[in-house]
């Protein structure tokens, strides 16, 4: 028996997303940091992701201007940093400082990473898609930084032992039990 469903007007429903603190810092400014739950991957070679922002943001007219940022992934440790760095604004506060987070050099930008992030993505804009309420900024990854605690003893990343973040229509979720991997489903049973 198939499910009834209801018509909504159309909206957001592509969930769960990853939440994630994008930092980023003019030069000789109090660093910041928002948090995106509208972040993607959109390109392999080059390396490339999106995040989308909203215009009125601090973060969007620090970003416009330096053309980086930093995107740092999220844990359950960091879940209260990550909602407060959502509805907090860097006009006001220094969410670093409040939050108890450590600004962390990169490599190849002038935006700093989130050090208790065990995950850090230095991008470099190459494009602004204008689209309404949000400006997309497409990004080349530039550098990636990961917490050595996440690698086995043959420097395989384990992700799954970080307790990442994902955010699904106004809630945040730990991630939960793996159930497959990418070719499950047509792979050869030994």
């Amino acid at each position: 028996m198939q499910n009834k469903k209801q018509e909504w007007r159309p909206g957001n429903m592509l969930y769960p997303v990853p939440a994630v603190m994008v930092s980023c810092q003019r030069e000789n400014e109090k660093p910041n940091i928002i948090t995106v739950a509208w972040a993607g991957t959109i390109c392999s070679d080059p390396i490339m992701l999106s995040i989308s922002v909203r215009k009125e943001r601090y973060s969007h007219r620090i970003i416009s201007e330096t053309k980086e940022f930093v995107v740092n992934l999220t844990t359950k440790d960091l879940c209260r940093a990550t909602d407060y760095c959502g509805v907090r604004s860097g006009r006001d506060v220094d969410k670093f400082k409040e939050m108890n987070l450590t600004p962390q050099k990169s490599s190849k930008i002038n935006a700093p990473a989130i050090a208790e992030s065990p995950v850090n993505i230095e991008c470099k804009v190459v494009n602004v898609i204008e689209l309404g309420s949000h400006d997309m900024f497409i990004a080349k990854v530039e550098a990636v930084h990961v917490d050595e605690k996440l690698l086995d003893d043959k420097g395989r990343l384990r992700l799954e032992d970080a307790n990442l973040l994902a955010y699904s229509h106004g809630e945040y979720f730990e991630l939960g039990e793996k159930i497959g991997k990418f070719g499950f489903s047509v792979a050869k049973k030994k």
